[in-house]
């Protein structure tokens, strides 16, 4: 369980304010409409009227006590750079700020943002990937060069032992885990055999493995 404090409720704050809560997590949300947080008050404990951008205004939240804090204003950039800085000056352990553009990003992560988030380019990236490897159910990207995917298990593999078919070797992928059916299993041996309903997390280098999915049959 993590201590959340969120700042901009938009759409984005409000789905993330949301996931945060059902993942256990104690959230405190703040927006400066006054409009917006009396429609969240009966879903959060703490749901808070300021403006951030008043320095006193951001102290007494008492910025070091959270485990993160979270900057989700969508419509005034300057507000979310100042806001930014001001949480690392106060002391926030970490800070996540999101960006709308990569101009944008880049001025965050100058101004002190632990990270900066881009969720327009993040899905467009994701969904780029998924229209064109439909092997492809899902991936993280942990740097600019590797990433850990979901993808469903290739046809050439079915039936096949994992001492054969040998990823690592042969395509440079490792196997993290493989979901069978409602099982997840995460050590696997080389007798372990594939099954035509199998999803694999694999890691690897994002170029390869993207290239390895975009040869499988569809």
């Amino acid at each position: 369980m993590k201590s959340v404090l969120l700042i901009g409720m938009g759409k984005f704050g409000c789905t993330l304010g949301e996931r945060l809560l059902k993942m256990g997590d104690e959230v405190v949300v703040v927006d400066k409409n006054e409009d917006v947080i009396d429609a969240l008050a009966p879903k959060y404990e703490n749901a808070l009227i300021t403006d951030c951008m008043v320095f006193d205004n951001l102290r007494a939240l008492d910025i070091p006590s959270f485990d993160v804090c979270l900057v989700t204003i969508g419509d005034n950039f300057q507000a979310s750079l100042e806001i930014t800085s001001n949480l690392k000056d106060l002391g926030a352990k970490r800070v996540i700020s999101k960006a709308s553009t990569e101009i944008q990003r880049k001025f965050l992560m100058r101004t002190g943002a632990d990270e900066v988030i881009y969720p327009d380019r993040d899905i467009a990236e994701k969904l780029a990937v998924r229209i064109n490897s439909t092997k492809v159910i899902n991936y993280i990207d942990l740097d600019s060069e590797y990433s850990i995917f979901e993808i469903a298990v290739p046809a050439k593999w079915i039936k096949k032992k994992l001492v054969d078919v040998n990823p690592r070797g042969k395509f440079g992928m490792n196997i993290l885990s493989v979901k069978h059916g409602k099982e997840v299993i995460s050590s696997l041996d080389g007798n372990f055999v594939f099954s035509e309903e199998d999803q694999l997390v694999v890691f690897g280098n994002t170029e390869k493995i993207l290239a390895f999915t975009n040869k499988q049959k569809k």
